[in-house]
């Protein structure tokens, strides 16, 4: 299964700011350090110098993969119709067997985070919940095995934590 191509407006507009700093400010910055480097003679042993084409390289890389990627994605914005059961974009709070609580929220592969419990609508638990309501029991195959979660609310708002 391939990688899909849907993205949160607040998604978008990550991804967006990113590739403008890096062309409009970061870039510009890097090649004058560059070009000042290069101005003090032996390049070979130049470490600014060497630093900085590595840095304009990998710079160029992730503005390439940006301008290509931002033209294919498809910003989904939640439908009022969609209130009551899982689609892209809700957070979602489960509970497991050991009566756990998560929250989570389905979002496109470029904008996951773990650290936020941001999850790609490409994963599992992502494909499992999706189209559940409230109470619904939800069976999850993980690397740690079968999992088992019950969903306990829907949301397209921000949850108050």
């Amino acid at each position: 299964m391939g990688k899909s191509n849907y993205i949160t407006r607040e998604g978008w507009q990550a991804l967006d700011q990113e590739l403008k700093y890096l062309w409009k400010t970061e870039r510009p910055q890097v090649t004058q350090a560059v070009s000042d480097a290069a101005a003090l003679g032996d390049r070979s042993e130049n470490a600014e110098y060497i630093y900085g084409k590595k840095r304009l390289r990998e710079i160029d890389r992730r503005v390439r993969f940006l301008s290509k990627r931002l033209d294919v994605l498809q910003i989904v914005d939640p439908d009022p119709r969609q209130e009551g059961k899982v689609f892209f974009g809700a957070w979602v709070k489960v509970e497991n067997e050991k009566a756990e609580e998560y929250i989570f929220r389905l979002v496109g592969p470029d904008e996951f985070d773990p650290a936020k419990k941001w999850i790609s609508i490409d994963s599992p638990v992502a494909r499992a919940l999706l189209g559940k309501r409230v109470d619904d029991e939800v069976t999850v195959m993980t690397p740690n095995g079968l999992a088992v979660y019950w969903v306990l609310a829907i949301s397209y708002q921000p949850p108050e934590i």
